[in-house]
């Protein structure tokens, strides 16, 4: 046996596991799940007073999958739903899955612009929807836009709730209105779905330009929510709180199919996340893991109600979606009992997740890293010519697998831009993977501040002011600089009742940090802009800073 080793080892890596990929739809899954766990608890959604078993469950999603057949849907079709989290949108997750629809999630936060833009690209025949959300009022963003002839694809609106809207169908009427005909129809329609169809599409938040609607298949998203819901180590047993937006992949994924595949039961605390209601909800639910964004767990953590709470039943739980700053991670871990929380890592195009900590990883590596690659996907990490750096060395993150999405709905153009002939998904994201394989997000490239000809990554700065007695959260930037090309600027939450100058901040930073990387400008902002799924929108931040610094975009050689 040869012992020849490469040398230097390059940045790639590969997930093993003696558990197979599924290779079956969720609606094929869903029933065995339905049949299996049958009187146990499957969902509760706390802010609807809904307790259902999985025999409910089940028998309320094949009603509506039948009951969308009597809208003259065929395979293929797109359903689009525009709703917070509520029981509504766990059925109509796995009854399209059930009748061959392809469910597209909209962005609750989204408007009016951006729903007809969403709507009419994929097409969409049926809309689901709320009434209204916060300051949104669905119905009346829709009925302008029909009455303006703006979705000519179109043919059906449901509506959540018992009123009645003019041209609108009530939800729990379709989700009755089927009947023997359109149940058998379902059943004959099984066998003939396959794993590799597109059931999902989600439009990615760009930073400039329109969203792209990945669109991913049963295979994707199954299987990414089955191993996600392996390194939690979830049973029947477990309870896992969702204060997550389900239209996003960490709901609907790594929430309803990591607890679809293994069994365990889905709390939603409320229609979207309040801190309060989520502590509640964990606490009294008696919930074993717990989800959400950094952002999320420090308003839990920082809740003045927070230490009436018992969260001694939860266990585990992932933070994701933005860098966990490593202070965060270790006050989640003492002071909200989730000694085994994970650290996860992917992107919508990923079913999302590729990188996550192992529930009995040292506590460095959960704080410092996102982990090691999923069973059965590669990763690796390449320069500018794409070419695999040796390990230690900064370049941008690549993922192939089952996990990598079909590609952009109807659009090759830019689905040919992310993923190469390799069937490499690039990620956009800088990355470093040590000996072990551990992987360290330390931007994106898009982030990445050359300030001198010094690469500064923002990540780096971040961490370091978290220690700050008097920083609750913090967020670094690159603006324009005539001189150096770019400048840092810090963007400064501070804890309640704290007060700091910018002379201050400096202060701490020096002869702790090169002094390239200490902040030239310092604001203290009560909160960052962010996407609703709670990821910090930098370029927004960086817009906003020109304009009140005034700025000017300086162009360098």
């Amino acid at each position: 046996m040869s012992t020849t080793q490469i040398s230097p080892r390059i940045s790639y890596d590969h997930g093993v596991s003696d558990k197979k990929l599924i290779g079956e739809t969720i609606g094929a899954f869903f029933d065995r799940t339905v049949e299996t766990y049958r009187e146990r608890e499957a969902l509760v959604v706390r802010h609807q007073k809904v307790r259902w078993s999985w025999g409910e469950l089940g028998r309320r999603v094949d009603e509506l999958a039948a009951g969308l057949l009597t809208l003259g849907l065929e395979r293929g079709d797109r359903v689009g739903i525009w709703s917070p989290n509520n029981s509504e949108w766990i059925l109509t997750q796995f009854a399209t899955a059930k009748a061959g629809l392809v469910l597209v999630n909209v962005n609750p936060a989204y408007r009016r612009a951006e729903l007809e833009y969403a709507m009419n690209k994929v097409e969409c025949k049926a809309l689901i929807l709320a009434p209204a959300l916060k300051t949104s009022n669905y119905l009346e963003i829709v009925q302008d836009l029909v009455k303006a002839a703006k979705l000519p694809h179109l043919k059906h609106i449901v509506r959540l709730g018992a009123e009645k809207t003019p041209g609108m169908l009530n939800f729990e009427d379709v989700a009755t209105a089927g009947g023997n005909a359109e149940k058998a129809r379902i059943a004959d329609l099984a066998p003939h779905l396959q794993f590799d169809d597109a059931i999902n599409i989600q439009f990615t938040s760009g930073t400039t330009g329109f969203p792209k609607g990945a669109t991913l298949s049963h295979h994707n998203i199954l299987n990414n929510g089955y191993f996600v819901g392996e390194g939690l180590k979830l049973t029947p047993e477990d309870r896992l709180c969702i204060p997550v937006p389900l239209y996003h992949c960490f709901g609907m994924v790594m929430g309803n199919l990591g607890c679809l595949t293994h069994g365990s039961t889905m709390v939603y605390p409320s229609e979207a996340f309040d801190p309060l209601a989520t502590l509640q909800a964990a606490s009294e639910e008696r919930c074993t893991a717990l989800y959400g964004v950094p952002t999320m767990f420090i308003a839990q953590l920082d809740h003045p109600e927070f230490a009436r709470f018992d969260l001694k039943s939860l266990r585990t739980g992932i933070m994701a979606g933005s860098p966990c700053p490593i202070e965060v991670m270790k006050r989640v871990q003492s002071q909200m009992n989730m000694g085994e929380v994970t650290i996860a890592y992917g992107m919508t195009e990923t079913s999302p997740v590729s990188t996550q900590c192992a529930t009995d990883d040292p506590v460095e590596r959960r704080v410092s890293t996102v982990g090691q690659v999923l069973p059965h996907i590669e990763i690796k990490i390449v320069d500018g010519e794409g070419r695999a750096v040796p390990r230690g060395t900064t370049g941008e993150f690549c993922t192939r697998g089952y996990s990598v999405m079909k590609g952009y709905w109807n659009d090759e153009e830019k689905t040919r831009e992310a993923i190469d002939d390799g069937g490499w998904m690039h990620t956009g994201d800088l990355a470093v993977m040590d000996e072990q394989g551990y992987v360290n997000i330390v931007g994106r490239l898009k982030d990445l501040v050359i300030r001198g000809g010094e690469n500064v990554y923002p990540r780096e700065i971040e961490e370091f002011l978290y220690r700050h007695p008097k920083v609750q959260d913090v967020q670094v930037i690159g603006v324009p600089d005539q001189k150096y090309g770019e400048e840092i600027c810090a963007w400064i939450k501070l804890r309640d009742g704290e007060q700091a100058t910018a002379e201050e901040i400096r202060e701490f930073c020096k002869g702790q940090i090169a002094h390239y990387k200490i902040p030239r400008y310092v604001e203290f902002v009560p909160e960052f802009p962010m996407t609703i799924t709670g990821k910090i929108q930098k370029f927004v931040m960086r817009e906003q800073t020109i304009d009140k610094l005034g700025l000017k975009i300086q162009k360098t050689a």
